[in-house]
């Protein structure tokens, strides 16, 4: 067995000198995959909109062994970014990896959406990978390998959810923008690539329904449960790893299945 492994063939995981910057990483998803570098050896910063929730999830992965840092952020807000990247080099030296995981998407029937509420989804979900592309790409370029990941969904890309319009349509503008800008970034050595979560078990999901309807959601899902935030994690962890620098430009749908069956009555 030994004999077959070469250096070309071995996949590493480990990040060990690499920042990794997680927005929205205080819960959730965010929190998940927050998790799941520190784990594997990477410095991560988390940026979320209450400081006080950044500060407790970076002491609780410190206090795991983890070398954690927090801030906080309004993903809304362009200067804000820009002086979110600036904070993280200034602490940190340097930055790997970024992960756009903050998202905002209040369930409201179509006819209910505002002006306001349809601004900050979009500047939230869709505009702020604009502007973190463009102010951590000097900082990616010279590592030749830097990565930027997006939290997207299969809602809007490929599937509809009653009162998520707005988001829907901002997560189908994030697909259309790790496309394009994967292409413009590809001779820069920086990739662009995204996972589409189905169904997540996290606090978010109480915007959709109870317990009851995580339960009836589940039936309906080919492997008989929601996710977990640590198999959104887990993709990620690949999407940022040397055994993925060939791939740029993609989604990883992980949802159980759920968008494969032409009719939920096959199940």
């Amino acid at each position: 067995m030994d004999t077959l492994q070469t250096k070309e063939n071995q996949v590493e995981f480990d990040f060990s000198g690499r920042v990794v910057l997680v927005t929205g990483g205080a819960q959730g998803i965010g929190r998940g995959i927050s998790t799941t570098f520190a784990a594997h050896g990477a410095t991560v910063a988390i940026a979320d909109l209450q400081q006080s929730r950044a500060d407790d999830t970076a002491s609780e992965l410190c206090q795991a062994g983890g070398a954690v840092y927090s801030y906080k952020a309004d993903l809304a807000q362009r200067e804000e970014i820009v002086a979110l990247i600036a904070r993280i080099v200034r602490d940190c030296g340097r930055l790997d990896v970024v992960v756009h995981n903050a998202a905002y998407f209040p369930l409201t029937p179509l006819d209910d959406i505002t002006p306001a509420l349809l601004e900050r989804t979009l500047a939230v979900n869709l505009s702020a990978l604009f502007w973190i592309t463009q102010a951590a790409k000097p900082l990616l370029l010279p590592q030749g390998k830097g990565r930027i990941l997006v939290t997207s969904s299969v809602t809007g890309p490929r599937v509809a959810y009653p009162g998520l319009t707005h988001y829907a349509a901002s997560k189908a503008g994030v697909n259309g923008f790790i496309r394009s800008a994967a292409l413009e970034l590809a001779r820069s050595g920086i990739t662009v690539n995204g996972v589409e979560p189905g169904m997540i078990r996290t606090p978010a999901m109480a915007n959709l329904g109870d317990e009851a309807l995580n339960t009836a959601i589940a039936r309906g899902i080919p492997l008989g449960r929601l996710g977990e935030p640590a198999d959104i994690a887990a993709a990620m962890l690949f999407l940022a790893s040397d055994a993925a620098s060939y791939i740029t430009g993609q989604t990883i749908v992980v949802d159980g299945g759920a968008t494969l069956p032409e009719s939920t009555a096959v199940l």
